[in-house]
């Protein structure tokens, strides 16, 4: 199996680094994982809608670069779907088991995503109606990640 996370910006703090790196060598001995980061857009504070849409669609342009054909693709969402961690681990298996071991995880920088990348998706994801930072966003779900691979491989970390 091999887990991608791209997301928009450079992560710089050092906890959140730090967290990423401690769920990426626990998922080391089932999957092979990896975050792509591209670079966000500089834009000002605030924005008129046209220019807001032209943000989005840059860093759309530049994550629909990072995505192969092959792969299955999650966007986080706010208006995705929520999962349990049950049902996220069952649906990560079902994937793997039916020939989709290549699985991307996108989350958009702080405007979300452009549509064209919404609609290159397979599926959205959402983690609740609440709005996180990106860089957060990242290590909620490399915890996750993990904890689906724990279920699925009947590990007692879900407890």
């Amino acid at each position: 199996m091999n887990i991608k996370i791209i997301g928009i910006g450079k992560i710089k703090e050092k906890y959140f680094k730090a967290g990423i790196a401690e769920y990426a060598k626990r998922m080391g001995r089932y999957a092979k994982f990896e975050i792509v980061e591209v670079p966000d857009e500089k834009a000002p504070e605030s924005l008129s809608q046209a220019e807001m849409d032209a943000v989005m669609e840059k860093e759309g342009e530049r994550i629909l670069a990072k995505i192969k054909d092959r792969e299955y693709v999650y966007a986080l969402a706010i208006l995705g779907k929520e999962r349990s961690s049950e049902e996220f681990a069952k649906e990560i298996n079902q994937l793997v088991t039916y020939g989709h071991s290549d699985i991307t995880f996108v989350i958009g920088g702080s405007l979300g995503l452009a549509p064209a990348v919404l609609k290159r998706a397979n599926t959205q994801i959402s983690f609740g109606r609440f709005t996180m930072p990106h860089k957060l966003m990242r290590l909620v779900l490399a915890e996750q990640i993990y904890r689906a691979i724990t279920i699925i491989n009947g590990l007692p970390y879900h407890k």
